[in-house]
C-alpha cells in the first residue's frame, strides 16, 4: 500500500494535492468527492465585497492563459458564515487565502477568519500595498516580513505567504517571510504578463496587464520552488503549470512538500482527482511505499573532468 501523506508544519495532508487559490469552488463537490484532496484552497477573500475588474478579463494561448479577474470578493462575513460552514463536512483541511491593502489589514482579516473549519492561512501577498504606491506586497522582503509579522500577531493558525515571481529577488523575499515566521511558503503566484489584439489594437484583458499561468510557466516556476527550497528551511509548495502526476512529481523531486493546480482545474475539472490516482500509479511502478520519501530527491548530474575526455 503506498504512503501518499506529506506534512506542511503542523499540518499532516493525506496527500501533496491542493487547488491554487481561484481556481476551486463549492460547485466542484458535484463533479469529484472533495475528500480526495489532500487540503481545499479557497478562492482569495478580501474583507469587504469587491466586484473585481471589468471584462475581458481572460485571454488563451497554446500553452498558457492570461488572467485578469481582480480579486471579486463576497467578504468576510460571507466567508465566515457561508464558506466555511460548508467545507466543514469534508476530511480534507481548509486552507484560506486571503488579500489586503495594508499590513494591518491581513492582521485584521487573519483574526476575523480563524474560526473553526480553517486549517491555515494563505496571504496572497501578490496584490497592491496602498501604502507603497500600488507596490506589490509581495515584490519587498520588509513588507512580506511585515504582513506574516502581523499575521502571525493575529492568529494561532498557520500562515503560508503565496510568493509573487515578479519579485526582483524572490528567494530574498522568501528568507524574509521565513524570518517573520511564515509556516510555509507557496511558491508561486502568476506571472505579470500583457497581450495586445492586432486586430482591435486593444489589450487582451481590459487591465492592460494580468497574471500568465499554465504549462508554459511551470519550468520557471519550478526553478524559483527549487531555489526557494534551497534558501529556506520551512516547508515550500510548488504551484504554477501543474497539470499531471509528471509535473508534481517534478516539484516534489525539486523538495517541494505538496503541491497547488491551478490552470488545469479549468482545462479539466477532474484534474487533481486524476493526478492523486497517477501519483499512486507512479509509487507503485517504482517501489515507492512512502511518497515523502522522494521529496527533494533529485539527483544532480556528476561533473565532467574535462581534461579526461578522449579527443575523438
Amino acid at each position: 500500500m503506498v504512503d501518499l501523506s506529506v506534512r506542511i508544519g503542523s499540518l499532516t495532508l493525506a496527500n501533496p494535492v491542493m487547488p491554487a487559490s481561484g481556481t476551486f469552488a463549492e460547485g466542484t463537490a458535484q463533479v469529484f468527492d472533495l475528500n480526495c484532496l489532500g487540503a481545499i484552497v479557497t478562492k482569495t477573500i478580501t474583507h469587504d465585497v469587491r466586484e473585481g475588474v471589468p471584462p475581458p478579463r481572460v485571454a488563451e494561448f497554446r500553452d498558457a492563459t492570461l488572467f485578469s479577474i481582480g480579486i471579486p470578493s463576497k467578504g468576510s462575513d460571507y466567508y465566515v458564515n457561508e464558506t466555511v460552514p460548508y467545507y466543514r463536512r469534508f476530511a480534507s483541511p481548509l486552507v484560506a487565502s486571503i488579500s489586503a491593502n495594508t499590513i494591518e489589514e491581513f492582521g485584521t482579516l487573519a483574526a476575523k477568519i480563524s474560526v473553526p473549519g480553517v486549517a491555515a492561512i494563505e496571504a496572497n501577498v501578490s496584490c497592491p500595498n496602498l501604502k507603497k504606491n500600488g507596490q506589490a506586497f509581495g515584490m519587498d522582503p520588509e513588507a512580506t516580513y511585515q504582513v506574516v509579522r502581523a499575521m502571525k500577531s493575529a492568529t494561532g493558525l498557520p500562515v503560508w505567504p503565496k510568493m509573487t515571481p515578479n519579485a526582483g529577488n524572490v528567494v530574498e523575499v522568501a528568507l524574509a517571510a521565513e524570518q517573520a515566521g511564515a509556516d510555509a511558503l507557496v511558491v508561486s503566484n502568476a506571472i505579470l504578463a500583457m497581450a495586445i489584439d492586432v486586430e482591435t489594437f486593444r489589450p487582451r484583458v481590459a487591465n492592460v496587464m494580468g497574471g500568465l499561468t499554465g504549462a508554459a510557466t511551470k519550468p520557471i516556476m519550478l526553478r524559483i520552488a527549487y531555489q526557494c527550497v534551497q534558501a529556506v528551511k520551512i516547508p515550500v509548495i510548488g504551484c504554477g503549470g501543474i497539470a499531471t502526476a509528471a509535473d508534481a512529481l517534478e516539484f516534489l523531486l525539486a523538495g517541494c512538500s505538496a503541491i497547488q493546480v491551478g490552470t488545469a482545474n479549468f482545462v479539466s475539472p477532474n484534474a487533481m482527482p486524476r493526478m492523486v490516482d497517477e501519483l499512486d500509479a507512479w509509487c507503485r511502478r517504482h517501489g515507492v511505499t512512502k511518497l515523502a520519501d522522494i521529496i527533494g530527491a533529485v539527483r544532480m548530474h556528476e561533473p565532467v573532468d574535462l581534461k579526461k575526455r578522449v579527443a575523438v
